[in-house]
């Protein structure tokens, strides 16, 4: 913007400048030469007066040296003696002399003037006044180096001025830009200082508003989760006491341990709620080091140095939704390399994307489906793989949408996804050999796992697939 602000002073000043310069330029050489040229007429009708009085050529050069000093002043007698150096040209001469006419005109070498005298006897003599070329511009040059000069300090000048406006409005519009960059990736209390023109500093002021009242709204989103997550402890409490009224069945176990995690999650939910807003780069809710701190959202960018095996997340959650497939009659098997595989994401939103995938299992098919959980190690990536003998997935691409897929929200699909594409990977929704569904995420390997790969190692397989025989 500034090289534009001043292109266009630049632009508008030399078009001001030249426009003015060329008529002035003109004009005082028009000047110049007219000056020059009523100088001349001006001493040879002085000396005609002395001309009626005496013809005497010594008096005539004695005045006409007075006259003129350049001896450019000539007398053309009747008698035809000339008194000094002609320039005239003799038709001009006998023009003057037999039409008794003044004459004024540009010849070779510069500007004559003619002027007649009738003498008694009604003889005609001739003054004569040469005016050399570099007469009729004397001076000229000057004026013109002074007004260029002018020029030259009237068009700097602006485009300084225009420079120093410019890069005020920068300065300001990049304050502004960076701002809503820093905002963007999720720093809150970002603010700009209202600065340059008024426009501008209504921009700042409507940017800090804004920036104000997303706060408030964050604020009180999180603080209605986190109530909405608190009305669910009272039939909670239902359920936990219904489990100790089963104590000694062979189902009070399996409730109880249910019960309890799901009211470690709903603890964590409402502490992750409560936490003080502040957001990561993406939006999210960041993390802190303490275990409690419960988990943000899968698909946040991780926080600098958050790394986790995989497998191990994997195993665990796997052994959770384990209890709940015995329930239902869904045969499950799980198969985990042996090999590192540290990604960069914390064990929450692993555990995000595995409980997501597999409560889609539980959720879009019958009871009695069986499924599998993989977790494969490459060169550079760490592939999880979930896969099912129910009905499959009729639209991978529409099932990524939230809210627009039959009979789902898309949000679990979408949780994998965006936690995949913060590593880096990606992830593809396929059929399986059984025909169900066959989701596959990948995450890139942490920097120092990816630089080379060991030995590979065996695998562990617990569980069983395709289903057993029952």
């Amino acid at each position: 913007m500034r090289r534009s602000l001043a292109g266009v002073a630049l632009a508008v000043t030399s078009m001001v400048a030249l426009s003015f310069l060329i008529p002035l330029g003109a004009l005082v050489m028009s000047l110049v030469k007219e000056q020059s040229v009523t100088a001349a007429e001006q001493r040879a009708a002085a000396l005609a007066p002395v001309l009626t009085l005496t013809t005497d050529p010594s008096a005539l050069r004695e005045s006409a040296a007075g006259l003129d000093q350049s001896e450019h002043l000539v007398v053309h007698l009747p008698d035809a003696q000339t008194l000094g150096d002609t320039q005239a040209p003799a038709k001009l001469l006998e023009r003057a002399q037999q039409g008794r006419e003044s004459i004024s005109q540009k010849t070779p070498g510069g500007w004559i003037c003619l002027q007649p005298v009738v003498l008694p006897g009604d003889r005609v003599a001739v003054i004569e006044n040469f005016v050399p070329d570099e007469e009729l511009t004397r001076g000229v040059r000057a004026s013109w180096a002074v007004m260029l000069l002018l020029a030259v300090g009237l068009v700097g000048g602006s485009v300084l001025v225009a420079d120093r406006l410019g890069a005020k409005v920068v300065r300001s519009s990049k304050k502004l830009a960076q701002a809503s960059h820093t905002l963007g990736q999720g720093n809150l209390d970002t603010r700009v200082e209202p600065m340059g023109p008024k426009e501008l500093r209504d921009a700042g002021v409507a940017f800090n508003a804004m920036a104000h009242r997303m706060t408030e709204l964050l604020a009180i989103e999180r603080e209605l989760v986190a109530d909405l997550s608190h009305r669910l402890r009272t039939p909670l409490t239902a359920l936990h006491l219904a489990s100790e009224r089963m104590a000694g069945t062979p189902e009070s176990a399996r409730v109880e341990a249910a019960v309890h995690a799901l009211e470690t999650e709903l603890q964590a939910i409402i502490a992750a709620a409560r936490t003080p807003l502040a957001v990561g780069p993406m939006g999210h809710g960041m993390r802190s080091a303490e275990p409690s701190t419960p988990r943000p959202a899968a698909g946040a960018e991780p926080a600098a140095g958050c790394r986790s095996q995989a497998a191990e997340v994997v195993r665990r959650r796997t052994a959770f939704w384990a209890v709940l497939a015995e329930q239902q009659d869904r045969p499950c098997a799980l198969e985990i390399t042996q090999e590192p595989t540290a990604v960069s994401l914390s064990d929450d939103d692993i555990a995000a994307v595995v409980d997501a995938l597999i409560g889609n299992v539980f959720s879009h098919t019958p009871a009695g489906t069986a499924f599998g959980v993989r977790v494969v190690r490459t060169a550079q990536a760490v592939e999880l793989i979930v896969e099912d003998s129910g009905p499959g997935i009729p639209e991978p691409d529409r099932a990524l949408s939230r809210g627009s897929s039959t009979g789902s929200s898309g949000l679990g699909l979408d949780i994998a996804r965006r936690a995949a594409a913060v590593t880096g990977g990606s992830m593809r929704i396929g059929h399986g050999p059984r025909g169900g569904a066959h989701i596959t995420v990948v995450f890139a390997l942490a920097p120092s796992q990816s630089a080379g790969r060991g030995p590979r190692g065996s695998r562990r397989r617990t569980g069983w697939w395709p289903p057993r025989k029952r």
